[in-house]
């Protein structure tokens, strides 16, 4: 999510000096959105720097996980047609994971008794 609003900011400030390359100069509005974008960047760049030091730690252990468990997850996939009918995932004390099918749920009988309003 932070990559995407970088690229947004990053996209938005170098857009900007090409329109004001124009004879007139830069209005006020533009020159305000630049001084925005850049501070957002100012912002943003110590918490983009943690999230690449983060991803080159763990980008080993997941490339190794992707494939090991990924012809395993790519059956499980092609089994399940639609996600929306099970639970989440439940882990057992013991490892094991049980992926369970959602009960439907029991309809309310209408009652012979014809309602009374208030």
């Amino acid at each position: 999510m932070k990559q995407i609003a970088f690229a947004t900011a990053a996209t938005l400030c170098l857009a900007l000096p090409a329109y004001a390359e124009e004879e007139r100069g830069t209005s006020l509005m533009e020159e305000g959105a630049k001084l925005f974008f850049k501070g957002i960047m100012q912002e943003m760049e110590p918490a983009l720097d943690e999230l690449q030091g983060l991803a080159d730690e763990i980008g080993p252990s997941l490339l190794e996980f992707s494939r090991a468990m990924g012809p395993a997850l790519k059956d499980l996939l092609a089994e399940v047609e639609d996600w929306s009918v099970y639970e989440p995932l439940e882990m057992l004390p013991n490892g094991d994971i049980i992926l369970r099918r959602k009960q439907p749920k029991a309809e309310v009988p209408q009652s012979d008794t014809p309602e009374i309003e208030l």
